[in-house]
């Protein structure tokens, strides 16, 4: 046995988010690496709007993986986030893996409060994840045939979230190799919204359509559905920037950390396909 891998073994590793879409992943790829999980949610008394709550989740852990809940770029994120970690930092838990989002302004904020702790910080900046597609509030409106979405006809390296959690597992147990530093984790090609709906209809063989909104139209609909004021308007500033093309290029990190390519949307939608996750 190897020092390192024995350092892995003895780590545990807090996972916020643990539910989630890249948390359960985490979660998964850390237990196979070795590492002794943490499962942090309000379900288990974890809560990011209770600061009580975050010493007892962070005592007796040596690192941890930051996501916070509904957007990064949201109001309350950078405040949160840059008060867990000086919490981990002050409880002596100085390794930290923080989720962000590539091409969002507004999640700098959030990052500079991680950065500013005193951790040993590791930022993930991930494209816009293929599992939206297939968890979450889309689903259901591509069950019902269509996906609504003020996606426009950009172009997004749309990155499966299981390479998300492959390189923040590497990042956790790879010594000081990705400390201080800003991880862009993509998919390997372009597509477009449309594009990606036309590929989950190929292999579903069932027509679904793109229809493209604008922004504020799409945060309407989410007012609609009952999603705080606030969080909207969040969202909407996110997606006017993010959705802007600014995105329209593919990175090579996640061979570069992981030693292999990223996954395609082709595997992801035929693996979708196979679940009945769209229906038939």
């Amino acid at each position: 046995m190897t020092e390192n891998t024995a350092r892995t073994q003895d780590m545990t590793v807090l996972v916020t988010g643990a539910s989630g879409r890249t948390g359960s992943r985490v979660a998964e790829a850390a237990r196979a690496a070795g590492l002794t999980v943490r499962a942090a949610s309000r379900a288990n008394g974890f809560d990011w709007f209770d600061r009580s709550t975050w010493a007892p989740a962070l005592r007796g852990v040596d690192a941890a993986y930051l996501v916070y809940p509904s957007d990064i770029g949201a109001p309350g994120a950078a405040p949160a986030l840059g008060g867990v970690a000086r919490e981990a930092v002050a409880g002596g838990v100085r390794r930290l893996v923080l989720l962000s989002a590539r091409g969002q302004d507004l999640a700098a904020a959030a990052e500079e409060a991680v950065k500013a702790s005193g951790a040993r910080w590791t930022v993930v900046r991930a494209a816009w994840f293929m599992q939206n597609f297939s968890e979450g509030p889309l689903v259901e409106g591509l069950r019902h045939g269509e996906l609504v979405f003020p996606g426009g006809e950009v172009q997004e390296p749309f990155v499966d979230v299981r390479d998300i959690a492959d390189v923040v597992v590497s990042a956790l147990t790879s010594g000081d190799v990705y400390v201080g530093r800003t991880v862009e984790v993509t998919g390997g090609r372009l597509l477009s919204f449309r594009d990606a709906v036309a590929e989950i209809s190929a292999v579903v063989g069932r027509e679904f359509s793109y229809v493209p909104v604008s922004a504020r139209d799409y945060g309407d609909q989410l007012l609609g559905f009952g999603v705080p004021a606030e969080e909207v308007a969040s969202l909407v500033e996110a997606f006017e920037g993010l959705l802007d093309g600014r995105n329209a290029s593919v990175s090579d990190e996640v061979r570069g950390v992981l030693g292999r390519g990223a996954r395609d949307f082709g595997e992801f939608a035929r693996e979708g396909a196979a679940a009945g996750v769209w229906g038939a």
